[in-house]
């Protein structure tokens, strides 16, 4: 008899790859190859028997025409996948989370349409002083077979935050000024290098990647921001300087650094003072976030936290992990799960980042012109909404509109609740 068996499977399409999940009851001893004249996949396990259905899974969107399987040898398993097209394949085993037992992951890479992607172009603003937007990247957290922490109700921390991304995204590119892009889009996972990657692809001047705190008691509450620790600079400085393929790299963000065809003293220099600058911003900006969602949300610490989280790591591009929640808390788990308090933090964030760029503009932006014209609505309020109040009676009394005060606070209709906090721009 098999000693473990393929208990299930599941698939997550990405952008640059393909993702094959096989739920296994232990680990299994496997091998993976690729033929071509027509392209397939080979996945071989030794002493496995298949206990679910391939049939079930949606192909759709993915480089897998038909999934085949036969015994072989007596007590291995052979399953076959037909592509459309060659791929490279990558595979390794994952231990046992929250959600999912043992399982054996297979990534088929589309190096073919890695290769006929457009490279991403810095976004430039069309405005009519022909000044670039402030750029922001933000990253959800988690994602496809890695759902992060798991609240007691249920609740994935990459679905939460995926949620609260194209949230945050939203106001941020309804702010003239301003462009957001997203890390990731759907349901899937990118690696924490890439997504830092993806930031400098979009020369962007700062990053923001969005998690929802764990841990293992329901106690702990409140929201937290982390900037970049010493240490973890440290450690990013010595991979730089020590991978020689990296330096013509470092071209991205609001510094615009380049070591290429430095000498190491050199290097080592502009490196230093360019996390230095990085981590300095990331500190102010936020301090400012921070700030603004201690107005709508408890704090689980009252300043910036310092980190070595991987994420944080882009010597040339402020960077900043946001701790929505602890979804560990059974109170943030439903408040985290609301489509209402996500647009709460995701607003108070929005506000941290326009308040330190409207501060401290990057040349050449419309803010900095703005600023330097005196035109910056710097003199934006916030109200608490108080019994009695409606937004038509606020639109009254500050001059403007119900549509301009909706627009101006991402509200996708105009009923207000007491004690929340809007935002009143300049009349």
């Amino acid at each position: 008899m098999a000693a473990t068996g393929v208990e299930g499977a599941r698939l997550w399409p990405a952008p640059d790859h393909t993702r094959l999940v096989l739920d296994t009851a232990g680990k299994v001893d496997h091998n993976v190859f690729s033929l071509s004249g027509p392209a397939r996949l080979v996945i071989d396990m030794k002493n496995v028997d298949l206990k679910t259905d391939f049939s079930g899974l949606d192909l759709s969107g993915s480089p897998i025409k038909r999934i085949r399987s036969a015994r072989r040898n007596g007590n291995d398993l052979r399953v076959v996948l037909d592509l459309r097209d060659d791929i490279k394949p990558r595979s390794f085993q994952l231990e046992p989370n929250q959600q999912y037992g043992h399982r054996l992951v297979v990534d088929l890479i589309d190096e073919g349409g890695l290769k006929t992607q457009k490279p991403v172009k810095p976004t430039v603003a069309q405005n009519p002083n022909g000044k670039r937007d402030i750029v922001v990247v933000i990253d959800a957290g988690h994602g496809g077979e890695d759902p992060g922490a798991i609240g007691p109700r249920g609740t994935r921390e990459k679905d939460v935050v995926l949620s609260m991304a194209k949230t945050l995204q939203s106001l941020i590119n309804q702010k003239p000024g301003f462009t957001a892009k997203l890390t990731r889009t759907g349901d899937y996972y990118i690696d924490l290098r890439s997504r830092t990657l993806l930031a400098r692809k979009h020369n962007a001047d700062l990053f923001v990647s969005v998690h929802a705190d764990a841990f293992r008691t329901p106690q702990p509450s409140g929201a937290s921001v982390f900037a970049l620790s010493e240490r973890g600079a440290t450690s990013e400085s010595a991979r730089w300087l020590a991978q020689s393929e990296n330096r013509s790299d470092l071209i991205g963000g609001a510094g615009g650094v380049s070591l290429n065809g430095r000498d190491e003293m050199l290097a080592g220099v502009l490196l230093d003072l360019s996390m230095t600058a990085s981590i300095n911003s990331s500190l102010g900006v936020g301090s400012s976030i921070l700030g603004k969602l201690g107005n709508v949300t408890k704090l689980h610490k009252r300043g910036v936290e310092q980190a070595a989280f991987v994420v944080l790591k882009s010597p040339d591009i402020p960077s900043l992990l946001v701790e929505a929640g602890f979804i560990s808390n059974p109170q943030e788990e439903r408040n985290l799960a609301s489509s209402a308090y996500q647009r709460k933090l995701a607003n108070a964030v929005f506000d941290g980042i326009y308040d330190y760029f409207a501060k401290t503009p990057p040349p050449g932006t419309l803010l900095a012109h703005q600023k330097a014209n005196g035109k910056i609505d710097g003199n934006v309020s916030q109200y608490r909404i108080r019994r009695g109040d409606t937004l038509s009676t606020l639109a009254r009394e500050n001059q403007t509109s119900v549509s301009e005060l909706m627009r101006f606070n991402g509200l996708n209709n105009d009923r207000v609740m007491v004690g929340q906090t809007i935002r009143i721009p300049a009349s």
